[in-house]
C-alpha cells in the first residue's frame, strides 16, 4: 500500500470476549455479576482495614492496597466490557485505548509488586518476629507502597508511549476486550522491534525480579517453619502466609503462563482467557482468598455489622 493511502486510526473496534450476538446478553450477566463482586469485595475489605483498630498492621496496610490494585484494574476494563455487550458499535476512541492501557499497566505492575511486598512482610513476621514492628514500620510501609505505584506509574508510562508510537492505519479491530499491548502491535503498519522490546524487557524484569523477592521470602519461611519444636507454633506461622500462598500461585500462575508459553502455541484467544483471569477472575476470589481463609477479617467484619457506627468513628 502506498504512504499516501493509509489513513491513520482515530478509533479501535474491541471484539470482546466473543463475537457471537446470540452469548452477548448472557455474557452480560456473569461478567455484571464478577464486577459486582469485585466491588462490594474490595471495598469491603479497604473499608474493614481502615476502620478496624485490630487491623491496623503491616499484613492489613499491604491488604488494603492490593484490593484498592483489584478494584482500581478491573475497574479500568470492566465497566468499557460491559457496555460494549450490549452495544451494537464496539468502539473506544484512539485516546481512550491510551488511556485504558495505561491505566491497566499501572494496576498490573502494583499488583505484581504489592504481593512481593506482602512475601517480604510475611517473611520477617515469622522469621524475625521479635524485630516485625520495627523492621516493617509504618515509614517502611508507606515507602514500600509508594515506591510500588511510582515505579508501576512509571512503567505504564513509559510502555503505553512505545505501544502508541507506532502507526496505525487501515486495520482498527483489535481482537481482545480491552486495549492490550499485544493485539495493539499486531494491528501496527510500521516496525514495531522497540515497543515489543520495551514490553518484552518490562514484563520479564518484573515478573523475575518479583518472584524471586516471593521464592526467597517463601524459601526462609519453610526453613523457619520447619525449625519450629511446636506442632502448634508450625501450624500458626503457616496460616498467616496461607492466604497470600495462595492469592500468589494464581496470580503469578497465570501470568507466566501467558508469557512463557512457546510462541508456537500463543494465540490471542488464549491471551484473552488469561486475561479475563488476572483482571477480572482474580480480583473477585481474592477477597474471598483473604476473609474466608482470615480469623481476623471475619471477625472485624463482624464487630462492622454488629456495630457500624461504632466502627466509623475509629477512622
Amino acid at each position: 500500500m502506498a504512504p499516501g493511502n493509509l489513513t491513520q486510526v482515530t478509533e479501535f473496534i474491541l471484539m470482546g470476549v466473543s463475537d457471537r450476538p446470540e452469548l452477548q446478553i448472557p455474557l452480560f450477566c456473569v461478567f455484571l455479576v464478577i464486577y459486582g463482586l469485585i466491588v462490594a469485595g474490595n471495598v469491603g475489605i479497604i473499608t474493614l482495614t481502615s476502620v478496624d483498630a485490630q487491623l491496623q498492621t503491616p499484613m492489613y496496610f499491604f491488604l488494603r492496597h492490593l484490593a484498592i490494585i483489584n478494584l482500581g484494574n478491573s475497574t479500568v476494563i470492566a465497566p468499557k466490557m460491559l457496555v460494549n455487550f450490549l452495544a451494537t458499535k464496539k468502539t473506544i476512541s484512539y485516546y481512550g485505548c491510551a488511556a485504558q492501557l495505561g491505566g491497566f499497566l499501572v494496576f498490573i505492575v502494583a499488583e505484581i509488586f504489592m504481593l512481593a511486598a506482602m512475601a517480604y512482610d510475611r517473611y520477617v513476621a515469622i522469621c524475625n518476629p521479635l524485630l516485625y514492628m520495627m523492621v516493617v514500620s509504618p515509614q517502611t510501609c508507606l515507602l514500600l507502597a509508594s515506591l510500588t505505584y511510582l515505579y508501576s506509574l512509571t512503567t505504564a508510562l513509559t510502555v503505553s508511549s512505545c505501544v502508541f508510537s507506532v502507526s496505525y492505519c487501515s486495520s482498527n479491530v483489535i481482537n481482545h476486550f480491552y486495549c492490550d499491548n499485544v493485539p495493539l502491535l499486531a494491528l501496527s503498519c510500521s516496525e514495531t522491534y522497540i515497543p515489543e522490546t520495551a514490553v518484552f524487557t518490562f514484563s520479564g524484569t518484573n515478573l523475575f525480579f518479583s518472584i524471586i523477592i516471593v521464592l526467597t521470602s517463601y524459601f526462609n519461611i519453610a526453613l523457619a517453619i520447619l525449625r519450629m519444636r511446636s506442632s502448634e507454633g508450625r501450624r500458626k506461622a503457616f496460616s498467616t502466609c496461607a492466604s497470600h500462598m495462595m492469592a500468589v500461585t494464581v496470580f503469578y500462575g497465570t501470568l507466566l503462563f501467558m508469557y512463557l508459553q512457546p510462541r508456537t502455541n500463543h494465540s490471542l484467544d488464549t491471551d484473552k482467557m488469561a486475561s479475563v483471569f488476572y483482571t477480572l477472575v482474580i480480583p473477585m476470589l481474592n477477597p474471598l482468598i483473604y476473609s474466608l481463609r482470615n480469623k481476623d477479617v471475619k471477625d472485624a467484619l463482624k464487630r462492622f455489622l454488629d456495630n457500624p457506627c461504632h466502627s466509623l468513628k475509629i477512622v
